[in-house]
């Protein structure tokens, strides 16, 4: 019998204190904001899944990340909103209930579109010897989403940028908002 793991507060929001199942609302589960990236929802305290699941919240023209492509494989699916997807040099506009699935190697990111906010839900498995490239993209750069030159580390990647920080985005018009 597997036991419930117990839910504690931190800085982030709920979070899971052990191995066992649990239920947590999105709204209630970590987050963390970026000026350049958006907001980002989490369910795990640590790294120790085999996958991990992440809800994206993008405001139009924000890119979820910079543009990579890594060892893992990885899965994302539009929940509400529009965004582009910038992959292997090609940009595609996606809509609600779009999957995108990218085997490892893929070079992708996302970018939000539209008049309002994307969410994304992010699934990818992870290895003990995950490997990162953020390869020098024209389109990336043109979005906001591309590094200048090639870099083999997401310390180097991002070192021009403001870490990610503690916070909720604003909830009013996503899907797991409350209604007024």
């Amino acid at each position: 019998m597997v036991d419930e793991a117990q839910l504690e507060n931190s800085e982030v929001g709920r979070l899971p204190n052990g191995d066992g199942w649990f239920v947590l609302n999105v709204a209630d589960a970590g987050w963390v904001t970026s000026e350049a990236f958006g907001s980002a929802g989490f369910f795990e305290k640590d790294r120790s899944w085999d996958i991990g699941y992440t809800i994206g919240v993008l405001s139009p023209g924000k890119p979820s990340a910079l543009y990579h492509h890594e060892s893992n494989q990885e899965n994302f699916l539009v929940l509400s909103g529009e965004c582009l997807l910038l992959v292997e040099g090609e940009e595609r506009p996606l809509k609600a209930w779009d999957f995108v699935h990218c085997p490892p190697e893929t070079e992708h990111i996302f970018v939000g579109a539209g008049d309002g906010p994307c969410v994304l839900f992010m699934a990818g498995s992870r290895s003990n010897e995950e490997r990162l490239v953020y390869p020098r993209s024209e389109l990336a750069l043109r979005h906001g989403a591309g590094v200048e030159k090639e870099v083999h580390s997401g310390r180097e990647a991002y070192a021009p940028y403001a870490k990610w920080k503690p916070g909720r985005p604003d909830f009013t018009g996503l899907p797991w908002a409350e209604p007024s």
